[in-house]
């Protein structure tokens, strides 16, 4: 068995990587075929040596690390933190063989929010995704950096099980979980699919597997059951290897859907109090499954797991915390920001590489990421808000502090005892921060984050001497009161940009066949550290020519600094038309861990022709689309009716026809290959959209070749449609963006009515 104290010693582990490429590398050995991706195996193998001498081995094996999410499981619901009616015996067994914390935290009340600061490590105050969705999921994007993708740098084969929960809900964009550094999923990508315990499909990396089982509302095939055996199938196939398991069962979120209650099924209570015990039941049974698991492979001394939740407990479907005592002597539920909403059980197990007690450290599941990067010998971006926990694990030391805690809180649904506990203000904006003892909360009576100090209610607690948050001690305390509200002001950022990390690839939208065009890529060393030995490498498909134009390799990149290359890039005279081609950059470095590997996928596209007549665009085929929530509506029948066979479109009660819908941020390209003239358009929220909701606004923008050819004002539904006309003489490929105006995206669909190119 390997020893923590060697690994968390920081030895140069290289994982079996060998050595480090000095030079971009082409030709087939890594070869992308047509739209097909390079596995991680052939792509390393075909990469160059070093020209310095090669790294030194050692085969120490770092931890495989499993994280295990419930949804809506409150802090009082395990029999460790006090739960008396519902049996959780093996998280219990794993809380006293392990570190039990008593202070940990979620980052938000509510799901969404919560899960983008697990995986990034940022806090809701700068994190991507802010608020549970209230029409159009939230997404990551390219600019975050998952735990995920930290790991895998170093080896690590990753995998995510369960509920994802961004959109939107299609393969290849940026919020999919295989573009966030997770090479295996299965689950649900959508937030509001992840509802379901009876799915008829559920995803597998980017494709949908139907369940035969549940076809029209048929019971068969129950989703979590299915989840554990996928789980169980992971660790069996990456046994031999460092694994990141994140696996995130939908239980026991509402509604109480269970095959069987069991051992509760006699109990005077209602269905969905019976089905909610039974769902935390199969919660603690499915982590005893994966300990089971772990110890027939004999892997139990070479894993750290936690376990923990997403936000404190629920109350909907039917359901009665209280009954439970969900949320232990806290006060508030899900939705919450007191301590109910917020503080989540949590507990950290590995025999030997977790020493066995308990922690008060007020530990937010910000601190996952560079915890995990920590154990694994990674580096982490340096621009997160989480602070590593990896010392209070291993016990040899205390964890850096943090100096106070932030939660954000933008949420449109309302539960009755929530609602109560925030004396009817759960639909207001919210703050809460914590500084030591104290605890501030404060409530924005409109929907307004700019809203002046004094015009906020403030309330403040002091932990140490009233846990349940009780008394309200603002009056008595207003300097402190000031203080907090000053670091809850200090803790947001409406933009928060990020410093780069790992690698890019910037490419052109089209590849023209036998024609050169130019890729760059870059490799930044995001992390606090200096790596030594950078280089980059570009894999292009099998007969396609890449030469280099600049150097690809430094001999040190220091913390914030960056290597770009770039090559001339030529795809073969004869490859077919209208054809996606991955190309795939390489950055590889030293670091102080040992060797990482980062990858970074682009696609180009041979284009399709390019028009011949004038027509609309719902009649052409796009060389791309991407697109905020859902598919981008377009016409169906491609041409073969006349007038009206595109979506009809409707502005100020007036329907236009051949139109195109798209949600923000939405981006569709279009090839004219020099062929157009002119394109015409009106542009803007469309009154399907003004019927959900007034709150939508975007900006709508037109390029040609990546030169803006007009940008609209803001568009809202008040403001009605823009007119579009422009000149596209010469373009060859027109791009339609739409971005979002006032940062809440959930009624943003907008719609390109009557959008048609003239050639000529």
């Amino acid at each position: 068995m390997s020893s923590r104290r060697r690994f968390l010693a920081g030895s140069a582990v290289t994982l079996g990587l060998g050595g480090l490429p000095a030079t971009g590398a082409v030709g087939a050995g890594g070869a992308v075929g047509a739209g097909g991706a390079v596995g991680a195996v052939g792509l390393l193998g075909a990469v160059a040596g070093p020209a310095g001498a090669a790294v030194p081995e050692d085969t120490t094996r770092p931890p495989n690390l499993i994280v295990v999410l419930a949804d809506d499981l409150g802090y009082g619901e395990l029999g460790a933190y006090g739960q008396k009616l519902i049996s959780t015996p093996r998280i219990d067994a794993l809380a006293a063989d392990g570190l039990r914390f008593t202070d940990a935290y979620s980052t938000a009340a509510v799901c969404a929010p919560s899960r983008c600061s697990l995986l990034t490590g940022l806090h809701t105050g700068h994190a991507t995704v802010r608020a549970n969705p209230s029409g159009a999921q939230g997404s990551l994007t390219a600019a975050d950096t998952t735990f995920a993708q930290v790991l895998r740098a170093r080896g690590y084969r990753t995998g995510v099980i369960g509920k994802w929960g961004f959109g939107p809900e299609s393969a290849g964009q940026d919020s999919h979980p295989n573009a966030r550094g997770f090479e295996e999923f299965h689950g649900y990508i959508d937030h509001g699919h992840a509802h379901q315990y009876y799915p008829e499909y559920l995803w597998h990396n980017g494709a949908k597997e139907p369940l035969p089982g549940n076809a029209g509302g048929a019971k068969g095939t129950y989703a979590p059951d299915l989840l554990r055996q996928r789980a169980l199938d992971f660790l069996d196939r990456h046994a031999a290897e460092p694994f990141l398991l994140l696996l995130t069962p939908t239980v026991p979120h509402a509604p109480s859907d269970i095959p069987d209650t069991g051992a509760y099924a006699s109990r005077t209570w209602t269905a969905a109090n019976k089905g909610h015990a039974a769902q935390v039941s199969l919660f603690d049974a499915l982590v005893g499954d994966v300990v089971d698991r772990l110890g027939a492979l004999g892997l139990a001394d070479d894993t750290v797991l936690l376990v923990t939740s997403d936000n404190g407990p629920h109350e909907e479907g039917g359901v009665n915390p209280d009954l439970f005592d969900a949320n232990g002597p806290l006060r508030g539920y899900k939705r919450n920001l007191y301590e109910g909403g917020v503080r989540v059980p949590l507990v950290a197990w590995g025999p030997g590489r977790v020493l066995p007690g308990t922690s008060d450290r007020p530990t937010p599941l910000t601190d996952l990421l560079p915890t995990l990067a920590e154990l694994g010998g990674a580096p982490a971006p340096s621009d997160v808000d989480g602070l590593s926990a990896a010392p209070l694990l291993a016990g040899g030391g205390s964890a850096a502090h943090h100096d106070h805690l932030y939660w954000f809180r933008d949420e449109r649904g309302v539960t009755g005892r929530a609602d109560a506990q925030d004396k009817k203000r759960a639909t207001w904006l919210a703050e809460a921060l914590r500084k030591d003892r104290w605890k501030a909360v404060r409530f924005a009576p409109v929907r307004d984050h700019t809203l002046p100090d004094d015009q906020w209610q403030v309330e403040l607690y002091d932990l140490a001497t009233d846990l349940g948050e009780t008394s309200d001690l603002a009056a008595r305390y207003p300097a402190r009161v000031a203080e907090l509200v000053a670091l809850m002001r200090s803790s947001w950022q409406d933009e928060y940009p990020r410093a780069a990390f790992g690698a890019t690839l910037t490419i052109p939208q089209l590849a023209v066949p036998g024609q050169p065009f130019a890729v760059t890529a870059t490799l930044a060393n995001g992390s606090a550290r200096a790596w030594n030995q950078a280089a980059v490498a570009l894999r292009a498909p099998a007969g396609w020519t890449v030469r280099a134009t600049t150097a690809t390799a430094a001999a040190q990149l220091a913390p914030g600094a960056r290597i770009s290359a770039a090559w001339q890039v030529t795809p073969p005279a004869g490859v077919p038309a209208a054809t996606p081609w991955t190309l795939t950059a390489e950055g590889t470095a030293l670091a102080p861990g040992g060797p990482v590997r980062y990858a970074a996928d682009g696609v180009v596209t041979t284009p399709p022709p390019a028009p011949t007549r004038d027509g609309y665009l719902s009649d052409l085929p796009w060389i791309s689309a991407v697109n905020g929530w859902g598919p981008v509506e377009r016409d169906s029948s491609n041409g073969k009716n006349g007038a009206g066979d595109g979506t009809p479109i409707a502005f100020g009660g007036t329907t236009y026809p051949k139109g195109l819908g798209v949600h923000a941020y939405s981006d569709v390209s279009y090839h004219l290959g020099g062929a157009g003239k002119r394109f015409t358009a009106l542009v803007g929220i469309d009154d399907f959209s003004a019927r959900q909701s007034s709150t939508g606004a975007t900006r709508a923008t037109v390029y040609g070749d990546d030169r803006v050819l007009l940008t609209t004002p803001t568009l809202t539904a008040a403001t009605g449609p823009v007119p579009v006309d422009v000149d596209v003489r010469g373009v060859r490929v027109l791009r339609l963006e739409v971005t979002d105006a006032n940062a809440r995206t959930s009624f943003d669909h907008t719609s390109w009515a009557l959008a048609h190119v003239t050639v000529g």
